[in-house]
């Protein structure tokens, strides 16, 4: 009789702790899922912004590089050397703006540089010597261009490209950087003095321009799973164009 009372007493769990007990697990693993979840959203979050850090650095290491050798011209050749780059054909023909030297357009959202990087005392004769640039606003890209040839994609990419083929929109448009024309500038103009000119009302400054800033606002192609929003980024830099003011 003992022994039979001591079994009763020993009993298994009842039905409401087993339903408990699977509740709480149920939650554990929930969190633990989640948690995993939320890490892996974070992670890829930090990717994408890496990303897009390294592409528009790099595009504004090269706009940079690219506009400093503005009017390169080592031998200091005389006549018609500086072409029009808007001539019907384009890139044919001397420029009749030769005062504007190797800054052949300089506006808020587009530029178009000439230099003699071949050293022939011809402009446009060797690859990259006419790069235009040009801030697309309904693209949220910026375009380039080479020796007036068909502009390509630069950094962001045109309506029409293909999904998951950018990692960034420019918008300079929204930024809040006004110009005066409701536009976020990518170019802004200075003199040696350091006033801002505005080639786009003035063109007959621009053989005065000597210091060119670039500003780049974007922000990233894919939403930040961690905050439902694209990451605004802005990144900006000085050229001094030292080949405009001596040749």
């Amino acid at each position: 009789m003992r022994a039979m009372e001591n079994l009763r007493r020993v009993g298994g769990f009842t039905l409401a702790e087993l339903i408990l007990a699977l509740f709480i697990g149920a939650l554990l693993m929930s969190a633990i899922y989640f948690a995993m979840i939320s890490g892996q959203k974070s992670s890829a979050g930090v990717e994408r912004k890496v990303a897009a850090q390294q592409d528009v650095r790099a595009a504004l290491e090269i706009m940079a590089m690219e506009i400093s050798m503005a009017s390169y011209n080592p031998f200091f050749a005389a006549g018609q050397i500086w072409i029009n780059p808007t001539g019907s054909p384009p890139c044919t023909g001397a420029s009749s703006n030769q005062g504007w030297k190797g800054i052949q357009e300089a506006t808020y959202n587009s530029i178009t540089v000439e230099m003699d990087i071949g050293e022939s005392g011809s402009i446009g004769d060797d690859a990259n010597e006419i790069i235009r640039y040009v801030y697309v606003v309904a693209n949220q890209e910026i375009t380039r261009s080479t020796n007036c040839g068909a502009a390509q994609p630069f950094l962001g990419a045109g309506a029409d490209a293909a999904a998951g083929t950018k990692t960034v929109n420019v918008i300079n448009s929204t930024a809040g950087i006004n110009n005066g024309a409701g536009n976020a500038a990518i170019f802004r103009y200075y003199d040696s003095f350091g006033n801002e000119l505005y080639p786009d009302t003035n063109p007959g400054q621009i053989p005065n321009i000597r210091r060119i800033d670039i500003t780049l606002a974007v922000e990233t192609e894919e939403v930040d799973p961690s905050t439902g929003n694209r990451r605004p980024m802005i990144y900006s830099t000085s050229v001094l164009v030292r080949n405009h003011a001596i040749n």
